[in-house]
């Protein structure tokens, strides 16, 4: 069942970004906004690595590491602040430490799926700017269980070594989907490859059958299915890693509230580590753009501050019915230092954006921490 749609999004808030982010809000409206969007994610990726690559990014690291105050407990493990970026960013495992050399507590690679796959057809990345929304139907584009594999492993331990050398490390988490041309009913062991692949080098591990651009992906939310496809993936990574690797799960917005209910339900009788609340969603209700241009996007995933109110909804409805020790990252319509405080005390034990990250820029993390550190001290 899906959630019916006038409950889905509530219009977006305004939020007008400080003096330090009006810079980017001007490349952003100058040139950005004219590129195609996926275009311009591959030039901010490159440029990103280019920039660590070089120790550029070094100097600018000592001014975006999350403050030691911000560190929290999650999932057995530390993590430098409860804000994360979510999956999608960076599917294959590319970008890590420069991404996290902006400030990022942790990192969500992925979707990585058992075989390698192009995607849909482009255009598959839509921005809709009077919402400060996107519309993706990317696809799980990426490289492979396999050679994603090999990237991890090397990361790993560059990860580990800054750890131990108390440089700022992120929590490293491996989100895994399904191959598009494989049929439903051999889902789990396709999973399984990836689990076993990407497992050992993974923080945790998020299978995610939430996203709308693999046909039928979101039938496997259907408890059912859920249930041996979480119990099988779990076995099979703490048997490939060696150890408990923590499990999530990722769901959709659009899920009715009993579904929800009985998702948490699962989680606490198998029993699961987490879930991650939530995926994009698939209705277009509470936008500013105009209907023409939303038809003309097409389908795919909406995210964005229009998505906050149904993601607070379902956190509020995990947190009522999960034990405290089944943990919720909360992720949909994230902005602001305040709307990750509001998540935390709304019970979420971590917190990711995405999208805020494309309209806000590069200093858009430090600006939360920030925030997150200033209401720390205030309390």
């Amino acid at each position: 069942m899906t959630v019916p749609s006038e409950h889905a999004q509530s219009p977006p808030r305004s939020t007008e970004p400080p003096q330090e982010g009006r810079i980017y809000r001007g490349l952003f409206r100058g040139i950005f906004s004219g590129m195609d969007p996926e275009t311009a994610h591959r030039w901010v990726v490159t440029g990103l690595r280019a920039a660590h690559r070089m120790g550029v990014l070094a100097p600018v690291e000592r001014l975006t590491r999350p403050a030691p105050e911000l560190a929290v407990e999650a999932l057995g493990r530390r993590w430098p602040s409860p804000f994360g970026l979510a999956a999608g960013f960076d599917k294959g495992a590319v970008a890590v430490l420069p991404l996290a050399a902006l400030g990022f507590g942790h990192i969500e690679i992925g979707t990585v799926t058992a075989s390698p796959q192009p995607g849909n057809d482009r255009p598959r990345l839509i921005r809709l700017i009077a919402d400060r929304a996107l519309i993706n139907r990317m696809g799980f584009n990426n490289d492979g269980a396999e050679v994603v594999a090999a990237r991890l492993q090397r990361l790993r331990a560059r990860i580990d070594r800054r750890r131990a050398a108390g440089q700022h490390a992120p929590v490293l988490g491996v989100n895994i989907g399904k191959t598009k041309v494989t049929p439903l009913e051999e889902a789990t062991e396709d999973y399984l490859v990836s689990t076993r692949a990407l497992a050992p080098w993974a923080d945790y591990l998020v299978v995610n059958v939430s996203s709308p651009n693999t046909p039928g992906l979101r039938q496997l939310q259907e408890i059912d299915s859920l249930r041996p496809l979480l119990a099988a993936v779990r076995e099979a990574a703490h048997q490939a890693a060696g150890r408990a690797v923590p499990l999530l799960v990722k769901i959709a917005p659009d899920l009715a509230d009993e579904d929800v209910d009985a998702v948490a339900d699962l989680a606490a009788e198998l029993p699961l580590d987490g879930i991650i609340a939530t995926n994009t969603t698939t209705t277009r209700h509470g936008l500013k753009t105009s209907a023409a241009k939303i038809t003309k996007a097409g389908a795919g995933g909406l995210s964005g501050p229009v998505l906050a109110a149904r993601s607070i909804q379902v956190l509020q409805r995990l947190r009522a019915r999960l034990p405290e020790s089944t943990a919720v990252i909360s992720v949909g319509g994230v902005e602001t230092a305040e709307d990750v405080v509001e998540r935390l005390e709304l019970g979420a034990d971590l917190v990711q954006g995405y999208t805020g990250f494309i309209y806000a820029g590069p200093l858009w993390v430090r600006r939360i921490n920030r925030g997150l550190i200033r209401r720390r001290r205030r309390v």
